[in-house]
């Protein structure tokens, strides 16, 4: 894949919102594609990894392991959703497994390899960052909702189960 077929495709993900085409150039330039085959694992729930990714293909869905060896999908990722993305921040270790679905594509970018861009475009790299932050608060936001929703549902409240 060329760095210009690489820029396209990051400009069209949540990533780029408020980045112009040369910025997405800067990260075409530190930004890895990996292809995945049905069932590979891109994310290990356990493990320390810096980079965050962004699904350009195909889809992955978000596991976590449940004891007896029995794992349960909390989500599923489709093109344009990132990953990732608080290890990416804070360099913890993943708290569920991300396993492709199917045959999938998805470019990923080191917390390093970012970092290496901030003296020379730090304004890239803030938007980068701001970006990355507003997924995780939207990921919280559905998280609440989801928890709200439950709750109610447990306790047969507010007549809508």
């Amino acid at each position: 894949m060329s760095e210009l077929e690489l820029r396209d495709m990051i400009a069209a993900t949540p990533l780029a919102v408020n980045l112009s085409l040369e910025d997405c150039a800067e990260l075409a330039k530190v930004a890895v594609v990996r292809d995945l085959k049905d069932g590979e694992p891109l994310i290990h729930e356990g493990e320390v990894d810096n980079a965050l990714h962004v699904v350009i293909e195909g889809t992955l869905a978000v596991t976590k392991h449940t004891g007896g060896g029995e794992w349960i999908t909390l989500h599923i990722l489709k093109a344009g959703d990132m990953a990732g993305e608080l290890g990416f921040l804070d360099g913890m270790e993943h708290t569920a497994t991300l396993r492709s679905v199917c045959d999938s594509r998805v470019f990923s970018l080191e917390r390093e390899s970012l970092e290496s861009l901030l003296e020379a475009h730090p304004r890239l790299v803030y938007e980068v960052m701001r970006n990355v932050v507003r997924e995780v608060h939207s990921i919280v936001g559905r998280m609440n909702t989801q928890y709200v929703e439950l709750t109610n549902y447990i306790t047969k409240q507010h007549g809508r189960y």
